[in-house]
């Protein structure tokens, strides 16, 4: 979905205020695993996904990949506390494919927060969304059996099991990939 008809999805913005609120934003294409934010570094932009595919990861003790969240088409994706907060992201934050993205810096998503009530508007539901989708991975950690992860995530994401390698879908879902390939091949025999 293109960037204004996203906006104008979640909130009723006029004409006028759609022309300016879409100046603030700079558009990119990038090209396949292409890092946006590194883990450390202070995220200072939030990117609209219109095409592609990105996530949230973060390297463990071992120095292994976990995926903390998936971006698709029509998704904003950063490291939410990083840029909120303006503190070292836990996070870093890449794109999957070949994308086109759309991104603003957050002094001017703060000067449009200022001058259109609309904007913050916009704003809660956003972080409200981004909330909600890290409380129900959590949930799925805590309360969930692996297969109801595996079924849970492709309602969430329905199609991010062929356009992402199985080793990042595992450590979203946190299982094994001999797990996730059991799980799969079990879903396919019924």
């Amino acid at each position: 979905m293109e960037l204004p008809e996203f906006l104008k999805s979640l909130v009723d913005f006029s004409e006028e205020e759609l022309e300016e609120i879409l100046t603030h934003f700079r558009v990119e294409e990038v090209s396949k695993e292409y890092p946006l934010v590194e883990q450390g570094q202070i995220c200072r932009k939030l990117y609209y996904i219109e095409k592609g595919v990105g996530r949230n990861y973060y390297l463990n003790a071992d120095g292994k990949e976990i995926t903390q969240l998936f971006f698709g088409e029509g998704r904003f994706m950063t490291s939410l506390e990083s840029f909120f907060q303006e503190s070292p992201s836990l996070y870093n934050v890449e794109v999957l494919e070949e994308s086109l993205i759309h991104f603003i810096t957050k002094e001017d998503l703060e000067f449009l927060f200022g001058k259109y009530h609309k904007m913050e508007q916009l704003g809660r539901l956003l972080s409200t969304e981004m909330l909600t989708k890290v409380v129900h991975k959590l949930n799925a950690i805590q309360f969930q059996t692996a297969q109801e992860r595996y079924e849970y995530m492709l309602t969430e994401y329905p199609d991010i099991i062929y356009r992402v390698p199985l080793g990042m879908v595992a450590s979203y879902l946190g299982m094994s990939q001999e797990t996730l390939s059991r799980i799969r091949k079990k879903k396919l025999e019924e």
